[in-house]
């Protein structure tokens, strides 16, 4: 947990995506700008699956219950990919969650990346439950195999459009309840992101919210990737596994257009 210099009112739930890193270096940004900022390890530690496998959203409650106690009165989320997906459902059933940011977020729940606490990873099963149970999810088509040669960085935004299309029905149950919450909602997403149609889930979330009358604010940059970079953040580190899309200069572009956006969504100082 980084704290601000004197406190402050905003607490920040701070979630990576599928790396599993403690997201060091946003909290202590958030900080800087007086949020009280945490960032955990919720799966691949001690006693926790070592993928994104039926991961309890109660993990995240939890962590919400520390921030907490430290006297802070505003909880807001920030989660990217992964850490979105898990960010938009735990608003939509955590009441206390007062401010989400969704970057590079998807619009439906998806099945398990990598193995579950029993160390398989299939049959396929959802990456999240509730109340010990497993929410409905969208299963991959594994009849799908990447264009790329071998040896290059492998693009998954195909599968993902792909698995959507072929378990449709599936994807209908899976829809994320955004309308569920109030919380004020940022989403970040950029249109060249290739490892998931974050822009497409992003603007799919934005009409579902407007239609139940609760707008949100969609941040959108054309040739921005996976990983958006707030101002002040590292570069991301170049993949010889996974092809994000973007560049380090449109990734820094879309992060520092929504930057004023997330400051106003947490009530942090500029």
């Amino acid at each position: 947990m980084v704290t601000p210099e004197g406190g402050g009112p905003v607490g920040v739930l701070v979630l990576a995506g599928s790396s599993g890193r403690i997201a060091t270096e946003r909290s202590r940004l958030l900080a800087r700008h007086g949020a009280t900022a945490l960032s955990i390890r919720w799966f691949g530690g001690p006693g926790q699956p070592a993928g994104i496998c039926e991961i309890p959203l109660e993990t995240f409650s939890t962590a919400i219950d520390l921030l907490l106690q430290t006297g802070v009165r505003r909880i807001g989320i920030v989660g990217t990919s992964k850490g979105a997906e898990a960010a938009l459902l735990v608003a939509g059933i955590d009441p206390r969650v007062d401010a989400v940011i969704a970057m590079s977020p998807t619009s439906v729940t998806w099945a398990n990346v990598g193995p579950g606490i029993d160390g398989h990873t299939h049959p396929y099963r959802s990456s999240w439950t509730w109340r010990g149970e497993p929410l409905p999810f969208v299963p991959y088509d594994d009849a799908w195999a990447p264009a790329e040669p071998p040896e290059s960085p492998v693009s998954y935004r195909a599968l993902y459009e792909r698995s959507r299309e072929r378990f449709a029905r599936s994807a209908q149950a899976a829809a994320i309840p955004i309308e569920r919450t109030s919380a004020e909602l940022l989403l970040v997403a950029g249109g060249d992101d290739r490892m998931w149609p974050s822009l497409p889930f992003a603007e799919e979330l934005a009409a579902r919210r407007s239609a139940a009358g609760r707008p949100a604010r969609l941040v959108s940059v054309p040739d921005a990737g996976h990983g958006p970079r707030l101002p002040g953040e590292s570069p991301a580190l170049p993949s010889t596994t996974y092809a994000y899309g973007g560049s380090p200069t449109s990734d820094t572009a879309l992060g520092t257009a929504a930057w004023p956006h997330i400051l106003e969504a947490f009530q942090l100082s500029p």
